[in-house]
């Protein structure tokens, strides 16, 4: 089945589609896209360079970071 028919097909079941449960979780799916589609491909790179060298062993946690950072801060 090609992507026009799922559609149609999808259409077609919608309409005729009572359950309001069902519904509301097929808005739910439509609401939440997936954040990673709308990021930019710059913003991706980012990430898996993160992800990369977080792998590598290369990373410096969070609560590190932050206790430099209150440190130098004085918070």
């Amino acid at each position: 089945m090609d992507t026009q028919s799922i559609k149609l097909d999808l259409i077609q079941w919608l309409t005729e589609l009572k359950d309001a449960e069902v519904l509301k979780q097929v808005q739910l799916i439509k609401e939440n896209e997936d954040w990673w589609n709308q990021i930019s491909d710059q913003e991706k790179e980012a990430i898996d360079y993160g992800l990369k060298e977080l792998e590598e062993g290369k990373g410096i946690p969070h609560n590190v970071v932050m206790e430099e950072t209150r440190k130098k801060y004085g918070l």
